[in-house]
C-alpha cells in the first residue's frame, strides 16, 4: 500500500495570509446566499450596472474571428484611439507609442509596482487591491492620512510631510479621482497643489481615472494637465463603458517615462503576451467616442447622480455622516455618530457592522477596514449598482434632458437600490426595515 503524499506547504511569504480580494469575496458570498434562496441586495462589488454600448458590442461581433497575437503594447490603431481620446477629453498629449494596453488596469498596476523600485504611497481609504499588490511584490506601503472633514482626500501638505522625512526616496503615488471607495474627486486647486509637491520631490504619479467619465457634471480634470512629465494615467473599459468582464485597461505614459513603459512591456511579453484581439478591436470604437457614446454617458451620469443624492439624503436623515459624491457609484458613509447605539447592539467595528447588515437586512456592503481604515472606525462602502442598467438607460432617454430624474423614476427603475438603502437607514435607527 502506497503512503498518501502530503507535500509541505511552501508558499511565498508575501502571499501567506492573503485572502481573496474583498470585492470579489463579497460578490461570491452574495451569489451563494442568493443560490440558497436568501434575499440579497448586491451593493458589495463595484460592477457597472450599465450594458456595454451597442456600437462597441457591434464592433466586437464584427471582429470576433480575429485570432492573431497582437503587439505587446497593444493594437496600433487602438493606441492611436486612446491617445486621441486623452487629447480630445483632457487636452493632454500622449504619443501612441507611449500607450500600453493590458488585460485590465488592475494587471497593469501590478506590473508597474513590480518593475518600479520604490515605495507605494496611497491615501487611506483606497481601493482594496492597491496595498495587497504591493505586499505580494514585497514593496513598502505608506498610507497618506485623510479626514472625513476633507472628504477623505489626501492633501498636498500630507504628501509633503511624508516626502520631507526622506526626500530622496523613490516613491510611486497612486491618486484615484473620482475615488473608490467614496466617489469624491479633486478640484483644480487641489490638483495643482499636489502636482507642485510631486514635481519638487520628483515623484511618479499613477493617476487612476477609471471613473473620470462618471463625474456627474462631466467636469473631471486629470492631474496630468498640471504634472505631465511625471504622471502615468490609467483608464479602461470596465466602469464608464460597462465592460468589466472584457478585461481591457490602458496606461498612458509621458515621454520621459519610456523606460518604465519598456520594462512593463518586457514583463508583459513573458506573462500575458497581449490582450485578446477581438476585445482590442472593439475598444477602438469605445475610445473614438461619438454622439451615441456621449448620450450613453450623459444618461449614465444623471441616473447615478440622482441615486447618489437620494441615498445620501436617506442615510443622513438616519444620523449617518455623509456628503454628496462627485462621481462614480460609491458611497462611504460613516456611522460613528451612532456608535453608542450600535455598541448597545454589539457592533463596535466595521467588519461586524457589515456582517450584521447582511444578516439582518440582506444588504451586502464592504467594511472600511478593507480600504485601509482602522477596524474600529464605523465606515463602510456601498456600491449602488443593483439595478437593471439597460432598462434604466432606456427609460431615462424618454425623460426631459433638462430635468433631474425624480423619486418616482428611481423607485420604478432602480428600485432594488432604493429599497436597500432604505433598509440600511431603518436598520441603523432600530426601525423595522421596509419590504
Amino acid at each position: 500500500m502506497t503512503a498518501e503524499f502530503h507535500p509541505s506547504v511552501n508558499l511565498n511569504l508575501n502571499v501567506r495570509g492573503l485572502g481573496v480580494s474583498a470585492t470579489l469575496a463579497i460578490n461570491e458570498l452574495s451569489n451563494e446566499l442568493l443560490a440558497r434562496g436568501r434575499p440579497v441586495f448586491k451593493l458589495g462589488l463595484g460592477q457597472s450596472p450599465f450594458p456595454v454600448p451597442a456600437s462597441v458590442v457591434g464592433a466586437l461581433r464584427e471582429h470576433a474571428a480575429a485570432k492573431d497575437y497582437l503587439p505587446v503594447l497593444g493594437l496600433p490603431a487602438l493606441r492611436r484611439a486612446v491617445a486621441g481620446y486623452w487629447q480630445r477629453w483632457q487636452g493632454v498629449s500622449f504619443s501612441p507609442d507611449n500607450i500600453m494596453i493590458g488585460p485590465g488596469s488592475k494587471e497593469l498596476m501590478f506590473i508597474l509596482q513590480l518593475v518600479y523600485y520604490g515605495d507605494l504611497v496611497i491615501p487611506t481609504p483606497s481601493w482594496v487591491s492597491y496595498a495587497p499588490q504591493a505586499r505580494i511584490i514585497g514593496r513598502q506601503v505608506h498610507w497618506l492620512p485623510t479626514t472625513r472633514a476633507n472628504r477623505w482626500k489626501p492633501t498636498a501638505e500630507a504628501l509633503e510631510n511624508l516626502c520631507a522625512r526622506d526626500p530622496g526616496r523613490p516613491r510611486l503615488v497612486i491618486l484615484n479621482s473620482p475615488a473608490n471607495p467614496h466617489g469624491y474627486g479633486f478640484d483644480e486647486q487641489e490638483l495643482r497643489a499636489l502636482a507642485e509637491v510631486a514635481r519638487r520631490h520628483r515623484l511618479i504619479l499613477l493617476s487612476d481615472e477609471i471613473y473620470g467619465e462618471l463625474d456627474y457634471n462631466g467636469a473631471h480634470q486629470s492631474i496630468s494637465r498640471y504634472y505631465p512629465e511625471g504622471t502615468i494615467v490609467s483608464s479602461g473599459l470596465s466602469k464608464w463603458c460597462g465592460a468589466g468582464g472584457w478585461r481591457l485597461g490602458t496606461f498612458a505614459f509621458p515621454d520621459n517615462l519610456h523606460w518604465l513603459r519598456q520594462a512593463m512591456a518586457t514583463v508583459a511579453s513573458e506573462t500575458y503576451t497581449s490582450v485578446a484581439a477581438p476585445i482590442q478591436h472593439a475598444a477602438i470604437t469605445a475610445f473614438q467616442g461619438g454622439t451615441k457614446l456621449e448620450d450613453y454617458l450623459f444618461q449614465s451620469r444623471r441616473i447615478l447622480a440622482a441615486l447618489a443624492g437620494r441615498h445620501v439624503a436617506a442615510l443622513r436623515d438616519a444620523g449617518v455622516e455623509l456628503e454628496m459624491p462627485d462621481g462614480a457609484f460609491y458611497l462611504f458613509p460613516d456611522f460613528s455618530p451612532l456608535a453608542a447605539r450600535l455598541a448597545g447592539r454589539g457592533i463596535r467595528d466595521s467588519g461586524t457592522l457589515c456582517e450584521r447588515l447582511l444578516e439582518e437586512t440582506g444588504v451586502a456592503t464592504l467594511p472600511g477596514e478593507a480600504f485601509g481604515r482602522p477596524a474600529e472606525e464605523l465606515t463602510l462602502r456601498l456600491a449602488f449598482v443593483d439595478f437593471d442598467g439597460e432598462q434604466a438607460l432606456a427609460a431615462a432617454a424618454r425623460e426631459p434632458r433638462d430635468r433631474p430624474l425624480d423619486d418616482a423614476f428611481l423607485r420604478r427603475r432602480c428600485g432594488r437600490c432604493v429599497t436597500a438603502v432604505e433598509k440600511m437607514a431603518a436598520w441603523v435607527i432600530g426601525e423595522a426595515t421596509p419590504q
